[in-house]
């Protein structure tokens, strides 16, 4: 498991240069290196049983946050259908948007439950989650739209 230093080096690629254009607030993005759940695919969760790495010539744009992905197919089904494979709540944690607040989750903590993605802050909070996720979900459903105003824009 990388720890959290280890996982933003391994990352490492030339910051994006911050453009003026309207960028999704309320998604995750990797402040050193401006991608979406830093760089991970997020179809691979789908396709490969978890996690891996996206690659640079491989890039999408999308409500000007950028994401990364393994191959042409992977970003093509992405492109067509983003609203299955984001993750849910912008990537961050439905643990803790349940209980009222907005923590970032991390790409190697994650589930797929109903056909959606969810990121998590810890294992913990992924075992949370686990035990009962039509509860946490439904919670956090209900937290959502209050929880994320309050995300710093």
């Amino acid at each position: 498991m990388l720890g959290l230093a280890q996982f933003v080096l391994c990352n490492a690629v030339a910051p994006l240069q911050a453009a003026n254009a309207a960028r999704d607030q309320t998604t995750v993005v990797n402040p050193n290196t401006g991608l979406a759940i830093s760089g991970f695919d997020p179809v691979a969760y789908f396709t490969d049983t978890g996690p891996k790495i996206g690659r640079p010539d491989m890039e999408l744009s999308l409500g000007g946050v950028v994401w990364r992905f393994l191959n042409e197919g992977n970003r093509a089904a992405f492109a067509a259908h983003p609203e299955v494979y984001r993750p849910q709540f912008g990537g961050y944690d439905p643990v803790a948007i349940a209980r009222g607040t907005s923590v970032p989750g991390h790409p190697l903590f994650w589930a797929v439950v109903g056909k959606r993605l969810y990121l998590f802050y810890s294992d913990t909070a992924r075992a949370a989650f686990m035990a009962d996720p039509g509860r946490i979900i439904e919670a956090a459903e209900r937290k959502w739209p209050e929880v994320a105003r309050t995300i710093a824009r």
